[in-house]
């Protein structure tokens, strides 16, 4: 079967259109099962009254807060600052090529 480029342009444009079709449905897809889980979760905590005991996400800040303070009392203070010395050195066994390169044999 012999294709003419009218041809073959055809169906290369409508395979793209196709495929930008079909991401755009999931991405609707996608955004329509996110809202209904979000409306279900909300109905499901809505519904759930406070437990007595359950802490809030001020009052866990507030703990955490209060134990990295304590914690970073115990220690000393340093100074946070780190320096490294750079030695040049000309020749050293461990960098050497030598080492790792094996000798020709000798061939008669």
């Amino acid at each position: 079967m012999d294709w003419s480029w009218s041809e073959m342009l055809w169906v290369a444009l409508i395979s793209i259109c196709l495929v930008f079709v079909v991401l755009v449905l999931l991405v609707w897809i996608m955004k329509f099962f996110g809202n209904i889980f979000v409306h279900r979760q909300a109905a499901a905590h809505a519904d759930k009254p406070a437990t007595q005991g359950q802490l809030h996400e001020e009052e866990i800040a507030a703990i955490t807060t209060a134990l990295k303070l304590y914690k970073s009392d115990l220690h000393d203070r340093e100074s946070e600052v780190l320096t490294i010395l750079s030695i040049k050195r000309a020749y050293s066994p461990w960098s050497s090529k030598i080492h790792g390169l094996t000798q020709m044999p000798f061939r008669k």
